[in-house]
């Protein structure tokens, strides 16, 4: 089993925080400087944040690519149709 130490260890591996935050928030856990740690996870929660929406707005483009593509061949579809039934 883990010491509680070791959970937050991980805990905060698991976050995405790095090597300085986690040494920093360990250190601020030490004195007891709550408005740090705090700060130190409001900040990695900011980065997280960002990177999701990055994410978003790439998904959003490829998205609208596949649309695009979609549209273009629908129209081909139909142009097809109208030429076979023309004949």
């Amino acid at each position: 089993m883990q010491s509680a130490e070791q959970q937050l260890l991980q805990n905060l591996l698991d976050a995405g925080c790095d090597t300085q935050t986690v040494q920093e928030f360990l250190s601020c856990r030490k004195t007891g400087n709550l408005d740090r740690q705090l700060c130190l996870l409001a900040s990695q929660r900011k980065r997280l944040l960002a990177g999701v929406h990055r994410q978003e707005e790439q998904i959003c483009c490829l998205d609208y690519l596949v649309f695009q593509l979609e549209t273009r061949r629908e129209s081909s579809a139909q142009k097809e149709t109208k030429i076979h039934e023309s004949d």
